[in-house]
């Protein structure tokens, strides 16, 4: 089944809160995503720069930490930043995702592609996913439990609901977590996976992993 891409949040069995991103594109499977500092970025491989010139919104920084350390921000484009900002400046975490999705809106190319996010704090057990769409503006808060992780996509499963949730989530670390979201659980289902980034809280911070699919 492809969904597209794809935000996650969840808690692993001892308690560690974990936000995922994952990439699935049939048009634009030549990107990687890499650690820069705070934040990660998808990027075109190398001698994949080309595709920049077909399509603006294939490259954008995907998960960064803000409210100094406090949540981690993992998302599908340019909205990352606006966001991250956002909570930084002080603003709750709903709002910031609400205005931040608001005013970047849906991606105006050949398919409308939906804006999505999650956002999970470094110790509390609750995040957030959300997602604008060309025929909605959705973002709901989650209690995290051990051992789950709810997740949006771009495409069907397209709206943050008790519905598409992994009741056997369990990603110690961030190289376990961005292994999971590729293929781990009910994230195996879905088909064109490309690259991942997560974003692990281990021992009061968050720290990060990236994969790309051979």
């Amino acid at each position: 089944m492809y969904i597209g891409r794809i935000v996650a949040l969840g808690r692993t069995r001892d308690g560690k809160n974990t936000a995922m991103y994952r990439v699935s594109s049939r048009s634009f499977p030549n990107r990687r995503a890499v650690i820069t500092g705070d934040r990660i970025a998808v990027v075109p491989r190398p001698g994949a720069e080309s595709d920049l010139a077909k399509n603006p919104y294939i490259s954008y920084n995907c998960l960064r930490v803000a409210g100094k350390g406090a949540w981690a921000v993992a998302t599908n484009g340019s909205q990352t930043d606006p966001i991250a900002e956002k909570i930084d400046s002080g603003m709750n975490v709903r709002d910031a995702i609400s205005l931040g999705l608001l005013a970047m809106d849906y991606e105006k190319d050949s398919l409308d592609t939906p804006r999505i996010v999650s956002v999970v704090h470094v110790s509390d057990p609750v995040g957030y996913l959300g997602i604008i769409r060309k025929d909605a503006l959705l973002v709901r808060e989650f209690a995290l439990k051990e051992g789950e992780a709810r997740f949006v996509a771009t495409y069907e499963l397209n709206r943050p609901c008790d519905d598409n949730v992994d009741r056997d989530f369990d990603a110690g670390c961030a190289e376990c977590a961005v292994k999971y979201v590729i293929s781990g659980g009910v994230f195996a289902n879905f088909t064109n996976a490309v690259t991942s980034a997560a974003a692990v809280a281990m021992n009061g911070k968050f720290t990060f992993g990236v994969k790309v699919v051979d």
